[in-house]
């Protein structure tokens, strides 16, 4: 049910709506979820976990999906997507700090971009032949930032000799691992989340890869990979640190599905 015309046009008049007519369905869940976070964060009671609430927006899910209108998902960055992105960083100290920022979020289990811009040298153990051991302290599924055997995770390969390189030029010894650039090569203040997300949309625009991405399109990519590769459920949980087995088992069956020998039944002889 659409809101009433008067209600509409003062919303976007206030600022409130961009345009006219029913908020798109993932706008309506971020606005929901940002009010629940403020009331937590406030130890006030929260509306959102009202059960009328819930019900009320369970409604809403099945109202936008009988028009079509499914919350939309970034696309996923797997590595041939990836590595056109990787080929628009040059050798300057942009370039250098956004393949390894891009090879370390992908490369250690699909990281969140809080988990990027909230990474330090501390937690980079250098071991043997160029490989590195992050062990990755506060995040989503660890909120007291506990030390736990399953937070350790290698950086090897191409993505170590990125950060082998960009530490080299950077000169960073202690403290955050990516931080600005800023005018004669200055390495200033450590990137924040938003910033994370920004370098990929602006080097996925820059590479003209197809798609919608964003900072979560490196961990989507990352298990859509896996999936597509047939690796091991337990190892890709392993490094993206997914509790809920439906979660990633989603994506290895999307990925399943185009060689899925059942779909191409037309084409067997």
């Amino acid at each position: 049910m659409e809101l009433p015309a008067s209600v509409d046009e003062a919303l976007v008049a206030a600022g409130y709506k961009g345009k006219r007519g029913a908020l798109a369905l993932n706008t309506l869940i971020h606005r929901l979820s940002v009010l629940s976070k403020a009331h937590q964060l406030a130890k006030a009671a929260n509306p959102c976990a009202d059960p009328m609430v819930r019900e009320l927006l369970a409604k809403t899910r099945r109202a936008y999906a009988k028009r079509g209108a499914l919350p939309r998902k970034q696309a996923a960055l797997t590595k041939e997507p990836l590595q056109a992105v990787l080929a628009t960083c040059d050798e300057s100290l942009k370039g250098l700090r956004d393949r390894a920022l891009l090879l370390f979020a992908f490369s250690t289990g699909g990281r969140r971009r809080s988990e990027v811009a909230n990474a330090s040298h501390e937690q980079l153990r250098r071991v043997q032949d160029g490989q590195y051991l992050f062990t990755l302290g506060h995040s989503k599924t660890n909120q007291s930032g506990q030390a736990r055997p399953e937070d350790v995770k290698p950086l090897v390969g191409t993505a170590a000799q990125a950060m082998d390189a960009w530490l080299a030029a950077s000169k960073i010894t202690s403290g955050a691992l990516f931080r600005r650039v800023r005018k004669g090569g200055l390495i200033a203040e450590p990137l924040s989340a938003a910033a994370v997300r920004e370098i990929v949309k602006t080097r996925c625009a820059q590479a003209g890869v197809e798609g919608e991405f964003s900072a979560h399109s490196l961990r989507s990519g990352f298990v859509t990979e896996a999936g597509r590769r047939k690796m091991p459920l337990g190892d890709t949980m392993a490094l993206t640190g997914h509790r809920s087995v439906p979660t990633v088992l989603g994506y290895f069956r999307a990925e399943g599905a185009l060689s899925s020998p059942v779909a191409r039944l037309m084409d067997d002889e």
